[in-house]
């Protein structure tokens, strides 16, 4: 189980246990993880040290950045794990951008759905748009998530509320 330094720990090469991992070695090296200066063996050192520069370090940060950024999309309803829907489709905000939105057209939104008896799989269905667009638009991250115009054109049209700034 790793534990954390408190900065007790002598110098590198003295001999002792990995930080992070707890092997035990002759030869550990001093690594900036987390923010955090530890005594960690050189497998440790190679794959967690911040402060290392390799050639494959700056693709392994941005594979790191890309997961880190797909895991709170996930967490948050936005994103599914299928990215067939862009890949395959694409989006081309030249011609269909997203206009100026009201102040809370998210509210508006939902608020109007619920008033039609409707559910937010029923009403993306019926628009053929995808859910996690619809949501996006309820919670008001429709810029964040990049939807398009044609989107706000046929809410305001299927729903009668007016969510783009005249």
């Amino acid at each position: 189980m790793a534990k954390y330094s408190t900065g007790g720990s002598s110098g590198s090469g003295g001999g002792g246990s990995c930080e992070l991992c707890g092997t035990s070695s002759d030869s550990l090296t001093e690594a900036n993880v987390a923010g955090a200066l530890l005594q960690v063996c050189s497998d440790c050192a190679s794959s967690h040290n911040d402060n290392q520069q390799t050639d494959s370090g700056g693709d392994d940060e941005r594979e790191r950045k890309r997961k880190a950024a797909q895991n709170t999309a996930k967490a948050s309803g936005v994103y599914d794990g299928d990215s067939r829907h862009w890949e395959e489709e694409g989006t081309n905000y030249d011609d269909d951008p997203l206009p100026y939105l009201v102040s809370n057209y998210g509210e508006t939104v939902e608020q109007a759905r619920r008033d039609e008896g409707l559910q937010r799989g029923e009403l993306a269905d019926e628009l053929d748009v995808a859910e996690n667009d619809l949501l996006a638009v309820e919670q008001g991250r429709a810029n964040q998530a990049n939807v398009g115009g044609a989107l706000i054109e046929a809410l305001e049209e299927r729903l009668d509320v007016q969510l783009a700034e005249e």
